[in-house]
């Protein structure tokens, strides 16, 4: 066996010969520190539409990114052609840190955790006050996500023409939650939309909610130069609408006074992956009571030390309700 010295020729060096003729790989990544910035508008089979400055870039991920993908809101890197012109494709080489992510499963046995949305500042949940007929689980659970995620919750109930708002405001009064009431007839005459985009303002807001609710018929009042499909029709016999939106796309809203992101309807919307010791930090009233908590507490269980600090006077005992109403909702397994 041939042996080498410290000071070895590397002309002696016996190499491996490389057999596809190409360079040999190397762990070392380029930092690409001239990437140009930008921000995911939509995703479709793996291409990516990305705002850079003011044009649409057509991207793909680096093959350096691995299994990391890109969602809709995400602040991205890109390198190549960034011109955005036709059958060009820039390369995504960077996805930069999130303020915040929406995420959801299937259900609550699924442990596949998907990613909606980034970056959004809130939630605006949009439910239907008949027609189809309002689903407060699916409410809770949407809230639930918004809290662990953190996004602001905005309430979005249509169509006041065919019930009152009064009995499902009155079950989130304690939760403080901004809402907003619309009917068929406000949408026509634009006053439901100016007062929606009052709260919109300055903000990325995901727009969520199951199918027939009216969702992507607010979203194209919104931003009507770049409508979507039309809502889609409501099943008599199951409540249920036929899904209008099958992407998630960002929208701008004139003037640059903010951003809409429509997702596609959810008829379920799973919570396998929300620890529930996190939705504690939406009540920031109840969270100094948990210092007497028992270890891992539940925050609904008899030993929990949030029933005595209410008990004290420190907070409204229909904020406690209304916290262990929400936690209840990944427990349940009943179809919302």
């Amino acid at each position: 066996m041939r042996r080498y010295g410290k000071h070895t020729d590397e002309d002696d060096i016996r190499s491996r010969p490389n057999r596809k003729g190409n360079r040999p790989r190397t762990s070392i990544r380029p930092k690409h520190e001239d990437a140009a910035e930008g921000m995911v508008l939509t995703v479709d089979r793996g291409r990516l539409t990305v705002l850079v400055e003011d044009r649409p870039v057509t991207a793909m991920k680096a093959r350096e990114l691995g299994r990391k993908a890109a969602v809709v809101g995400d602040r991205v890197a890109l390198v190549g052609d960034l011109s955005g012109k036709k059958d060009t494709l820039a390369r995504m080489v960077r996805i930069e840190e999130r303020t915040s992510v929406l995420r959801r499963t299937a259900d609550d046995d699924d442990p596949y955790e998907r990613v909606v949305v980034a970056n959004a500042d809130q939630l605006a949940i949009v439910t239907a006050l008949a027609d189809p007929e309002p689903r407060p689980r699916m409410i809770d659970r949407c809230l639930v996500a918004a809290y662990d995620g953190g996004l602001s919750p905005l309430l979005v109930l249509t169509k006041s023409d065919l019930a009152p708002p009064d009995k499902l405001l009155e079950l989130y009064g304690d939760l403080d939650i901004p809402y907003v009431v619309t009917s068929r007839e406000e949408l026509a005459d634009g006053s439901a939309v100016r007062r929606v985009r009052a709260e919109l303002a300055g903000k990325v807001t995901a727009f969520v909610g199951h199918s027939g609710v009216g969702k992507t018929t607010l979203v194209n009042a919104l931003v009507p130069e770049d409508q979507r499909r039309t809502t889609g029709h409501v099943n008599a016999v199951t409540g249920r609408g036929r899904h209008t939106t099958t992407s998630a796309l960002a929208l701008p809203l004139s003037g640059d006074d903010g951003w809409v992101i429509d997702t596609p309807g959810v008829r379920s919307f799973g919570l396998h992956h929300v620890d529930p010791s996190r939705v504690i930090h939406a009540f920031p009233d109840l969270e100094p009571g948990t210092a007497d908590c028992p270890r891992a507490c539940s925050h609904d269980e008899p030993d929990c030390a949030l029933d005595a600090w209410v008990a004290e006077g420190h907070a409204d005992p229909a904020r406690l309700y209304s916290l262990r109403r929400l936690l209840a909702t990944r427990e349940r397994h009943d179809g919302d």
